[in-house]
């Protein structure tokens, strides 16, 4: 079975919602790491969150997925994302 080459992309998630946590932003780091992904925040609120990501478009999704389900400290409303030239 010959599988495809996995294609690494760059995409910014704009998370929103109840963010005050002091946990969210190492605990998106520390899962970003361990799915193999490069990521730095570029906006930080207690309402917003920007996130820009590098990686296979799986292993974001699976990052979005985690975030929404997220720390108990923090509510997510919503996550947009939008594709973005590599920065990281």
């Amino acid at each position: 079975m010959r599988t495809e080459p996995t294609q690494i992309e760059n995409q910014v998630l704009v998370i929103q919602g109840q963010l005050a946590g002091p946990s969210f932003i190492p605990w998106i780091e520390r899962h970003a790491r361990r799915l193999g992904l490069l990521s730095r925040h570029t906006f930080v609120s207690p309402e917003r969150i920007e996130l820009e990501v590098q990686g296979p478009a799986e292993l974001i999704d699976a990052l979005e997925v985690g975030c929404l389900l997220g720390p108990m400290d923090v509510w997510v409303d919503s996550i947009d994302r939008a594709s973005e030239a590599p920065s990281l």
